[in-house]
């Protein structure tokens, strides 16, 4: 089981993202990164999982302007281009690929 977060910090600016879990781990993401990854059904084929948001798209200064905690396992952000609906589960934001 995937530990809960303790505490999330969004960087004054929103372009970072640190993530403190249960376990002391520490994890920190570019906000960037995580909106170009987005896994919503507009950003995502819902079907065939194609990418159907170009990382060229994003605004390389995209940033979260505030989260919301979705039950106990996951993280919505919101982006300062105004995309919301993605879910980031806490698995996915504990994984070092994504950091």
């Amino acid at each position: 089981m995937i530990p809960l977060p303790t505490q999330v910090d969004l960087a004054d600016d929103g372009r970072r993202i640190e993530i403190k879990w249960q376990d002391g781990r520490r994890t920190q993401h570019s906000a960037f990164e995580l909106r170009a990854q987005c896994p919503c059904a507009s950003c995502v084929h819902e079907f065939s999982g194609e990418q159907l948001l170009k990382i060229e798209d994003v605004d390389e200064n995209v940033a979260a302007s505030g989260f919301h905690k979705v039950g106990r396992y996951a993280l919505q952000f919101d982006w300062s281009d105004g995309h919301s609906t993605g879910i980031y589960t806490y698995e996915r934001l504990r994984d070092d690929m994504l950091a």
